[in-house]
């Protein structure tokens, strides 16, 4: 079984949380007993995880090797330049070496849910959306690109692993994909 959720802002991407207070995770979510989080989704990041039952298939969603292409729509604080959307497709160096290189380019605001709490707004700063796709799966990947590049995140939404995509889930809300 392949099921996608619409993972909410400040959920973990685990079942159990042994923090005090407790943080909310997937076991709210009314999931059907047996399936896990196929790769994970930090925290303050929300939208696609995928969860499986099938060990192999999940190593080959999650697994680096398999490249398959993970979707991020990315609010930036700053102006988006070509020359730092040229240097995310070219490769970031991060202080755990070099990024391959990603897809990336500006975009409209996507078609993105209001997020509970509200991303900070602030007059004299502007911010913007990147489309950004990487095969990798480092450790705060994504956020740390685009701050390498002058461009802090404020929002990150997981738009899509390979074709599957989170658009027409509402957050906190799942299907499966496959049986």
């Amino acid at each position: 079984m392949l099921i996608a959720l619409n993972k909410p802002f400040g959920v973990l991407s685990q079942f159990t949380d042994r923090s005090v207070p407790p943080r909310p995770t997937l076991a709210s979510f009314g999931l059907p007993p047996g399936v896990y989080a196929a790769g994970r989704l930090d925290a303050d990041s929300e939208g696609l995880l995928l969860l499986t039952d099938d060990g192999p298939l999940a190593h080959r969603l999650s697994d680096p090797r398999h490249k398959q292409p993970k979707t991020y729509w990315v609010q930036v604080e700053g102006v988006v330049t070509d020359a730092a959307l040229e240097r995310l497709r070219d490769g970031v160096l991060l202080n755990d070496g070099m990024t391959l290189p990603a897809q990336a380019r500006a975009i409209t605001p996507p078609p993105a849910w209001p997020r509970d709490p509200p991303v900070r707004f602030r007059k004299t700063v502007p911010d913007a959306w990147i489309e950004l796709a990487i095969t990798e799966g480092r450790n705060r990947q994504v956020r740390r690109m685009t701050a390498a590049v002058g461009l802090p995140t404020l929002r990150l939404i997981r738009a899509g692993i390979g074709t599957h995509r989170v658009e027409g889930l509402a957050p906190g809300c799942w299907n499966i994909v496959k049986e």
